[in-house]
């Protein structure tokens, strides 16, 4: 090889490696901000074939319908619990301090992101309601096809009476 070739390889390899690890360090600081979605049957039972269940601390986007009567509120600051279920029935108990979006209401969809604080409660620190009565988040929507199978322990005329 002549000495310009060499020159052209290792300007090439040098390029490549460095692309490469410009990659690497890119994906690993981006890592942390990655907010998986789950359902409270996923989260409970496993998500996919493998059924892999998220570890506490892991961040993490949880979206279901706010269970009537779940709703609870301390009297002394913005600290608010409620349970979020699926139709694969299972419930999820969400904590979060703060103050809820006006359209939050039991019985509706909602999305909550936050960590997981062990198998069945989530600390968020963000939840967001639908906007209107036709909208629901795509991955809500899709986790409660079906819905209308689930025998709930609530009403269809307590669902309706917490919508309006």
């Amino acid at each position: 090889m002549n000495p310009r070739r060499k020159k052209r390889m290792a300007l090439l390899f040098a390029v490549v490696v460095g692309l490469s690890a410009m990659t690497a360090l890119v994906l690993y600081a981006l890592q942390q901000n990655i907010d998986l979605f789950y359902t409270p049957t996923e989260l409970v039972q496993g998500k996919g074939d493998d059924r892999l269940k998220p570890e506490p601390g892991q961040r993490l986007r949880i979206g279901g319908l706010v269970v009537p009567g779940s709703v609870q509120r301390d009297q002394q600051s913005l600290k608010v619990s409620f349970e979020l279920v699926d139709a694969g029935g299972e419930k999820v108990t969400v904590l979060f301090d703060g103050i809820l979006p006006d359209l939050f209401r039991e019985g509706q969809g909602i999305v909550a992101q936050g960590n997981l604080k062990d198998a069945r409660t989530i600390e968020a620190f963000e939840v967001l309601a639908k906007h209107d009565e036709e909208y629901m988040p795509p991955e809500v929507a899709e986790a409660l096809k079906g819905m209308e199978h689930f025998k709930p322990e609530y009403t269809e005329e307590q669902l309706q009476g917490s919508r309006s």
